[in-house]
């Protein structure tokens, strides 16, 4: 199974379309193109800034002059950038002839470390001071009276004032237990708050903590599977195994730089038996090309102006970009052939665009050529006609390639086998009485290929069935054509009355490997263990259920049922 993420820049009018066999590995791509084009939008907008920002730190006296200058500065800048981004079109081929194409196997490992940080530890709040009764605002100044010789003469004048100071302390003292209380409740609530908050913190932080870690060893264990794949792949196509040439073909083309305004879908199969790969290959739109020349700054009116190449040489360029394409991808791919598994390559080149006349999408295959190996690599291409040379090696196209003239390809996925035979409709005889579990295996098997053929219709493809053979081999093969996402696809059908083990899952995957498949399917009447479910992870292997299988009858309409037990019985009355 393959991943994949479609990232978009809207600043620079960039997207890409990602891919990878893991989940991580995908991120990690996407990541890594977002930030690249994060810093190259930035830069733009920094040096944007710079120039509008010099327009008012001038004084009146010199500012006119000095915008001026500087703007025509930036202009010519952004004039180079706008030459470089033509001529990187016009170099395409050329550069690759320049490069050095040998694959580098260790670009499909990972070995970047985990690069979130560890959470924080949060800053946990004092607890405030406790009140003391030795604090200045709770100590008393005793009231003393003060006592004259005529209050030593007078006992009850002396009293009276003894009577009124110990009146006045008390007031005191009482005022300050009051303060004091209230000082050391308003302490107590404030603790509280401070230990309850200090608390969330921990435990906050505790979970952080722990969510880092299981993300950590979440990235381990993808870095892992992805690191082991890659020297699985790596040793699978030092067998030549077809499915394993086949995605280092996919990786072959990956690694191929192109403007990040290019598409870079391709769906690649392969005839092992004849050495031919198709490779169905998703070429740029018009608006994809550049054709800023120039950035001139207007001083009378204080304003950048963009020029553009005239309408005829955009659409020599387009073509030129186009047929440089197609003779660079040959040239990659047979280069990239180090273990001569390649007779010859078939490329059909498609467009996505927009019917001038109706307004619908449209997706024509606009060039189509088959180039033989030896005959190819004899070529000469840093000297060749781009045009002439397509045309020499036989390939279809219109005569301009910018009018999107449909041709027909010269070869798509391979669907002559002697191996199929003519199947039967099922499905209509159904009811809800009928027991899928029970049924005859061929009738059963005749009723998945029926199933996939609705399914697959709809996008044009076909599903074929195979000799009846009953020995757990091929059922039937469904050829979906869709350039991105289709290819030859194994479907095996099971009818079990017992779960599937995982030897069946296995045999399945070898299946897809021998054949060359993009993806295999499997359908059963019972269920999987879990070691079936943990084979097929990073796979490109897909498991029906019974119920699965129940559910995709109900959306076409047709009835029938699951009964594992009554079904053992018929069929070991049957002898079955």
């Amino acid at each position: 199974m393959m991943w994949e993420k479609r990232i978009v820049h809207r600043g620079l009018n960039a997207f890409r379309v990602v891919r990878g066999h893991t989940q991580a590995d995908v991120e990690l791509k996407a990541s890594m193109q977002l930030l690249a084009w994060d810093a190259t939008w930035n830069k733009r907008l920094e040096q944007q800034a710079a120039a509008e920002k010099r327009l008012h730190i001038r004084s009146e006296r010199d500012k006119q002059s000095d915008v001026v200058r500087r703007s025509k500065v930036f202009a010519d800048e952004s004039t180079k950038d706008a030459e470089a981004a033509i001529e990187a079109v016009r170099s395409l081929l050329t550069d690759a002839l320049a490069k050095n194409q040998n694959f580098d196997w260790t670009s499909l490992e990972n070995h970047h470390g985990f690069a979130k940080l560890a959470p924080d530890r949060p800053a946990l709040l004092r607890m405030p001071t406790e009140p003391s009764l030795s604090d200045p605002q709770f100590v008393i100044l005793p009231v003393s009276p003060t006592i004259t010789f005529w209050d030593w003469i007078i006992p009850g004048r002396r009293r009276s004032k003894l009577d009124d100071a110990n009146a006045a302390n008390a007031k005191l003292k009482a005022n300050v237990d009051l303060r004091y209380a209230k000082a050391r409740s308003e302490w107590e609530v404030e603790c509280e708050k401070a230990k309850r908050s200090n608390i969330a913190a921990e435990a906050g932080y505790v979970l952080r903590v722990a969510n880092w870690k299981r993300e950590g060893e979440e990235f381990a264990r993808q870095q892992e599977i992805q690191n082991r794949d890659a020297l699985e792949l790596h040793a699978e196509y030092l067998k030549k195994s077809p499915q394993a040439l086949i995605r280092y073909w996919h990786e072959v083309l990956i690694a191929s730089r192109y403007p990040d305004s290019f598409p870079r879908d391709c769906a690649v199969s392969f005839d092992p038996n004849a050495g031919v790969v198709v490779l169905d290959y998703e070429l740029p739109n018009q608006a994809a090309i550049p054709t800023k020349k120039q950035v001139k700054y207007v001083a009378a009116r204080e304003e950048f102006q963009d020029v553009f190449i005239s309408d005829a040489e955009a659409k020599r360029l387009y073509d030129e970009v186009l047929y440089q394409i197609c003779l660079r991808t040959l040239f990659e791919l047979f280069k990239a052939d180090d273990l001569d598994a390649i007779k010859s390559i078939v490329f059909n080149g498609w467009v996505r665009s927009i019917d001038r006349a109706t307004g619908a999408d449209t997706h024509p295959c606009i060039m189509t050529v088959h180039a033989v190996k030896a005959e190819f690599l004899a070529l000469n291409l840093a000297q060749v006609e781009l045009k002439a040379c397509f045309r020499a090696l036989k390939g279809i196209s219109g005569a301009r390639l910018l009018d999107l003239t449909p041709v027909r390809p010269m070869m798509t996925l391979n669907k002559d086998d002697k191996r199929f035979v003519d199947g039967y409709n099922v499905a209509a005889t159904l009811d809800a009485k009928t027991n899928l579990a029970a049924m005859d295996w061929l009738d059963f098997e005749n009723l998945i290929r029926e199933l996939f053929e609705k399914e697959f219709k709809k996008n044009g493809g076909e599903v074929k069935i195979t000799q009846a053979s009953r020995d757990g081999g091929v059922d039937a093969i469904a050829f979906d054509p869709d350039p991105l996402r289709g290819g030859k696809i194994i479907i095996q059908a099971k009818r079990y009355t017992h779960t599937v083990g995982v030897s069946a899952v296995r045999d399945l995957y070898g299946t897809v490997h021998n054949e060359g498949a993009t993806k295999g399917i499997l359908v059963t009447t019972s269920d999987y263990g879990p070691d079936a479910y943990e084979f097929v992870k990073g796979k490109p292997l897909t498991l029906l259920s019974g119920s699965e299988l129940l559910y995709l009858l109900g959306t076409h309409g047709y009835e029938a049922k699951i009964d594992v037990l009554e079904a053992r019985k018929l069929l070991d009355n049957a002898g079955e």
